[in-house]
Formats: C-alpha cells, structure tokens, sequence
C-alpha cells in the first residue's frame, strides 16, 4: 500500500470520523495517556472540530485506510480550559493556532509522518495568518506504574521542530484512565513556537 497525507478542513472530514475515534480511543490507551475511550464522546468531541472555524484535520492513509490522524484549530474557538492559561498569562487567544491530538497506530511511526502531521497544522494556522502554534501535553510522574521501562518522551521531537515548553502555562483536563472507576483531572502544560520566527 502507499501512505498518503491529506489534509481535509472542518466538515470535509466528517466522512472519516468513525476512523478518526477508533484511532483516538486506540493510540491513547497508551502511555501517558492511558485514556479509556468512549465512542459518543469521541463522536461529540470530532464534530465540535468539524464546526470549527479554519480546523483542519490532516490524515496519514495506507490506501484507504486512516492510520493516522492530527488536528488543528484556532484558539479563539477552543475551550475554556485550553484559553484560561494564555489569558491568565497576557497572551491573546486570537494570535494562536491550537494542536489538538496527533495519533498513529505504532506500525506507522518512524516514517516521518509526526513531521508531515505538523507541517499540515502549521501551514493551516500560517493559512489563517495566526503567529503562533500551540498544543498541550500530560504529566505523569516519573515513577507512575505504567510507564513502560522503553518509554521515550516526545520532547526532543518537539524541540527539533522549533517548540519551546512553556512549563508555567498549565491546564487540567478531566478523563477516566484504564484503571480508574471515575474521572479525574489530569495536569497539561504547552508547547509554542513563533511561526513568524
């Protein structure tokens, strides 16, 4: 098979969204996710995107298959708890372009396919003329259980791709893990580069 990227805007993409939440409930059961999936909400969660204004979701195939999937949106748009952060800090929501997930199924990595999937959110928000690019990552601690021994933090791939972290901007979102009963809140922080730079 041949592994194409295209890049689909707002509803273009509904077609795909039953690929798109089994891959998200797939890919983040793992490590530091370890999100227990739920296909209503991932359902609510993908058409909230399709509505948004200038989203974009860029998809890895392997013929027509949907192996891999990111999205992007502004953050004007975005909730409160991805806003909260920057206005708390002076930074104006309107200037920032929002990673949401990146997610491929583990037989696809290595390819060069996390790099395409951000060039195709960046080149959305340099589209829309925002200066900034934005995502959040979970912290887990260090000695957290179910950190596998191999495990290796994406940080440096973020780094090489020009983001800074930007520890003191903090969020909390709320999901049920694997081993979890209820929800609980789990800590974030973000990532930012300067398109403009």
């Amino acid at each position: 098979m041949t592994l194409t990227i295209q890049s689909f805007s707002g509803s273009d993409a509904t077609p795909f969204f039953g690929d798109l939440a089994r891959l998200r409930s797939t890919v983040f059961r793992d490590f530091p996710y370890l999100y227990e999936g739920n296909p209503d909400y991932e359902q609510t969660y993908l058409s909230t995107y399709a509505r948004s204004e200038g989203s974009v979701f860029v998809l890895a195939m392997d013929g027509d298959k949907v192996v891999g999937v990111a999205t992007g949106t502004p953050m004007a748009g975005e909730t409160e708890e991805v806003q909260r952060p920057f206005l708390a800090a002076g930074f104006d929501p309107e200037h920032f372009f929002y990673f949401g997930e990146s997610v491929l199924l583990p037989q696809y990595r290595g390819r060069g396919i996390g790099v395409k999937f951000f060039e195709g959110r960046e080149a959305q928000a340099k589209k829309l003329g925002l200066r900034y690019a934005t995502f959040c990552a979970v912290e887990r601690p260090a000695d957290h259980p179910r950190r596998p021994a191999d495990y290796q933090p994406l940080d440096a791939f973020w780094g090489k791709r020009g983001y800074t972290h930007h520890p003191e901007l903090r969020t909390i979102f709320t999901w049920r893990d694997l081993d979890e009963t209820h929800e609980s809140p789990k800590p974030l922080s973000f990532w930012i580069r300067d398109l403009s730079a």
